[in-house]
Order: structure tokens, then C-alpha cells, then sequence
């Protein structure tokens, strides 16, 4: 059974890290500033403002500042300032058992979802492909915060996961499945094939969106994750969107969807608003949800969070 982690309630403790590339100060301390207006301590990673090309320290510090955060009981949250590269070099120095036995909510997307998706393999861990510490700032839609609040300061269940107004979610192929919740960007997935931190597929629903890749690329990985079985062993598909995707060759990332994922007969559902897109789901990475795109509908079958 997958372990929820603690409710998030007004007045917690948010700990901030930087796991990939860096952020730039300004950045951070507007992000800091958005979650104390929500009401929230924020401690700071000792290495959350480093930078060394492309990444923000080395992998041990960015790990090292991580498990500082699961070990800290008065942290309820932990927020990394963003993605980028770099996320899967910490994962070799995680202590998953520390983790398993200290549960704390962890939220990101774009490469942070490796390690969502591994706390769940290894961990047992539940945590949300949803908001950033660069998204608490006031450009951010209301939709998102809804979204992310009533996943981690909540225990709603069933939660049904609905686009905003005028963002269509379209299922593509019909049928009605439940299985635990696995993916995230497309890029990220792709780069565990065949490392120890492959993400199995098996009797699951695979959630998959990507950001600024050329259709072609974006085929490239896909038939990469078709050949490794991915899509055979899964219950159905949920693809996010392709945010700033240019086409190639006068494919589009829609033609695409057609071209290699239909013909697979999976439940297949496009469009749904997360990760990279303006706005942002909040999706539980290892929790229980329903597929049906025979009525459109995807569904969050208990709740993110556990009772304190």
C-alpha cells in the first residue's frame, strides 16, 4: 500500500530545495515571499541559491539538502525551485528507507518527476506532479492554486480532475480502467530506460507531457518508450500537453497522438492541463485513479494526504 504523507495545514513549515538547474535569486526570494503570503515558514536548502553550470550544486550537496528536508520533522513540505536537468543524479545518494519511514509531501514537475516517480517505486511515497516554488507568484492562475490546496490541505476523494473552462480534455479512444498513477515528462521518463530507477508501467496508468521538444523528438521518444514495452504493459494512457512543441515535417504533436498511440487500443485521453502548460493539475504519483474515457472523466480515487 502506497504511504500518504501528513496533511499540509496553514502555519507548516515548507522546505525549500534546488534539485536540478539553478534559479536565479530574484526568482527564489518571489517565491519565498508568495508562500509566506499563503501563510507558510520556508527554510532554505543550504544549497538552494548555488549554481555551477547548469546545476546547482553537486549531486551529493542538492541530495544531502533533500534528505535534510526528510529528516527535519517540522517540515510538512518540500518545494524545489525547479526542474530543468539534473534531478536523477541525486537519486543514488537518496536514503529511500529514511524517506519511507518519514513521509513528507513533495510536489514538482518537469525533471523533478524522476524522483516522484522513484519515492513511489522505492519509497512507497505518494507525491503530486503539481506546483513549484517559482509557480507561488502572482502570474499564476487561481486554477492552480485550487488545484494544488485541495490535493495537499484536503482529504477530498473521489477527486475528479477537471480542465479549466475553454481547455478541452478529449478521450480518444474508449474504455474504463483504475490502476496507480506513473509518468510525468516525457524527456525525464525516457532518460530511466534501463537504469535502476526504470519506472514500471505494469497495471498502471501512464501520464506523459513534454515542453519546447520538436515533434520529431517527441516521436523519438515515444517509440523509444514503445519499444521497451511501456505501452503494452500499461491500463491506459493520459497525455498532457506539448507546450511550445513546433511541428516537424508538417506533423503535429496531435497527428502524433494519432499516428503511434491510438493504434495501440488503450483508454487513451489527450489535453489535459499540467506540468509545463499555464495551467497546472495537481496529479498524485503513486495514488489510485479511475480512466474513463468512455464518460471523459479522470479520477482521483483517495485522497493525497493522510490525517495528522
Amino acid at each position: 500500500m502506497a504511504i500518504r504523507p501528513p496533511i499540509l495545514q496553514q502555519g507548516d513549515t515548507v522546505g525549500v530545495v534546488t534539485l536540478g538547474s539553478p534559479l536565479d535569486a530574484q526568482t527564489i526570494d518571489t517565491g519565498v515571499a508568495g508562500l509566506q503570503s499563503f501563510g507558510f515558514n520556508v527554510l532554505l536548502g543550504r544549497h538552494v541559491y548555488d549554481s555551477t553550470g547548469f546545476l546547482a550544486g553537486s549531486d551529493q550537496e542538492r541530495a544531502a539538502d533533500l534528505m535534510d528536508m526528510f529528516r527535519n520533522p517540522s517540515v510538512r513540505l518540500i518545494l524545489p525551485t525547479r526542474g530543468g536537468v539534473g534531478v536523477s543524479g541525486i537519486l543514488p545518494y537518496l536514503d529511500y528507507a529514511l524517506i519511507s519511514r518519514n513521509p513528507k509531501l513533495l510536489s514538482g514537475y518537469s525533471d523533478v518527476t524522476v524522483l516522484l516517480n522513484a519515492l513511489y517505486q522505492i519509497s512507497g511515497l505518494i507525491s503530486l506532479q503539481s506546483l513549484m516554488l517559482l509557480n507561488f507568484n502572482k502570474d499564476t492562475p487561481s486554477y492552480d492554486f485550487e488545484q494544488f490546496f485541495t490535493a495537499t490541505a484536503t482529504l477530498t476523494a473521489p477527486r475528479v480532475i477537471q480542465n479549466p473552462p475553454d481547455v478541452p480534455l478529449i478521450s480518444l479512444v474508449p474504455g474504463n480502467v483504475t490502476g496507480t498513477l506513473v509518468g510525468g515528462n516525457l524527456t525525464s521518463f525516457s532518460d530511466t530506460l534501463g537504469t535502476p530507477y526504470d519506472i514500471s508501467t505494469r497495471g498502471r496508468i501512464l501520464l506523459l507531457e513534454e515542453t519546447h521538444e520538436p515533434i520529431n523528438k517527441v516521436y523519438r521518444m515515444l517509440n523509444r518508450l514503445k519499444l521497451a514495452g511501456k505501452f503494452n504493459d500499461c491500463l491506459g494512457i493520459v497525455m498532457g500537453q506539448c507546450t511550445a512543441c513546433p511541428s516537424a515535417y508538417g506533423q503535429t504533436y496531435a497527428d502524433l497522438i494519432r499516428d503511434v498511440l491510438m493504434p495501440l487500443g488503450k483508454p487513451l485521453m489527450a489535453g489535459l492541463a499540467t506540468a509545463h502548460g499555464k495551467f497546472k493539475a495537481a496529479l498524485p504519483i503513486g495514488a489510485l485513479v479511475n480512466l474513463n474515457t468512455t464518460e471523459n472523466t479522470l479520477t482521483v480515487l483517495e485522497p493525497t494526504v493522510a490525517p495528522r
